[in-house]
């Protein structure tokens, strides 16, 4: 069953959901990619891995987690009420959790020199907190050396990344950045009721560039893990959508008997 939304279906957005999607719509990126670089280029799934919960982090998408505006407490503090005799108090501790984070890198074919990489926004990376902070600190990295940047974000909780200029209000964006464009970069500005817009991919020339079909390849991830069967459109978004999107939204899913 397709998603019933032009675009992007926000419902993909929800804890215990978006990490799925995250690592399959990577996937199917590079399996789109690798045959139309080769053999000039070779994609490659990269991953990062961190400990997380010793800091206060909260990340959406990991199993039964919930997405929250404000990172939860590590640990919880006993009552401030004593106990009337000493004795056993039952107090909790962090747990930690390693996140494992997927992107992907385009490399010349002999694997030596790492062209662009392209990343998929997860809530780890872009709600404010440590992960936020490690990604800026890869980006500026990435910012800093001849390795273009594709970075697409299809989550509308968390502020958009750091950067000057139009279209950082939309509910989603895409951010091509050229190593020779710097410090100008292209962004793609798209809302929920609009499909997700084809995209150029940077090479080592500017006439090498693909086009990068996003649409059909998310539409088609959704058809293909059935994400339908793990989706209940008659509950509510998180985070909402509001006013005149919202409404559109409701008799979207009506018009199409899911409410």
């Amino acid at each position: 069953m397709p998603t019933p939304f032009p675009g992007m279906d926000p419902y993909l957005e929800r804890s215990g959901l978006w990490m799925d999607f995250h690592n399959r719509l990577i996937v199917a990126l590079a399996d789109d990619l690798a045959p139309r670089l080769r053999p000039r280029y070779y994609v490659s799934i990269e991953e990062r891995t961190y400990l997380a919960g010793l800091t206060g982090l909260t990340f959406a998408g990991r199993p039964d987690v919930a997405v929250v505006a404000a990172p939860k407490p590590a640990y919880h503090t006993a009552t401030t009420t004593r106990p009337a005799s000493p004795g056993v108090v039952t107090v909790e501790l962090p747990e930690p959790d390693f996140v494992t984070e997927t992107y992907l890198e385009v490399r010349t074919g002999d694997g030596n020199r790492v062209v662009t990489v392209v990343e998929l926004l997860s809530p780890a990376n872009k709600l404010p907190g440590e992960g936020r902070d490690r990604y800026e600190h890869k980006r500026m990295k990435v910012l800093s050396v001849r390795t273009h940047l594709v970075e697409i974000d299809l989550l509308r909780a968390g502020p958009p990344m750091t950067m000057r200029g139009d279209g950082r209000q939309t509910h989603y964006r895409i951010l091509i950045s050229r190593s020779f464009d710097r410090p100008r970069a292209d962004l793609l500005p798209f809302d929920v009721q609009h499909p997700i817009p084809d995209f150029s991919l940077p090479l080592l020339r500017r006439g090498e560039e693909l086009t990068v079909a996003l649409n059909p390849l998310v539409h088609a991830l959704y058809d293909r893990a059935g994400y339908d069967l793990r989706i209940d459109y008659r509950a509510d978004l998180e985070p909402p959508l509001e006013g005149d999107d919202a409404a559109w939204a409701d008799a979207l899913l009506r018009e199409k008997g899911l409410r």
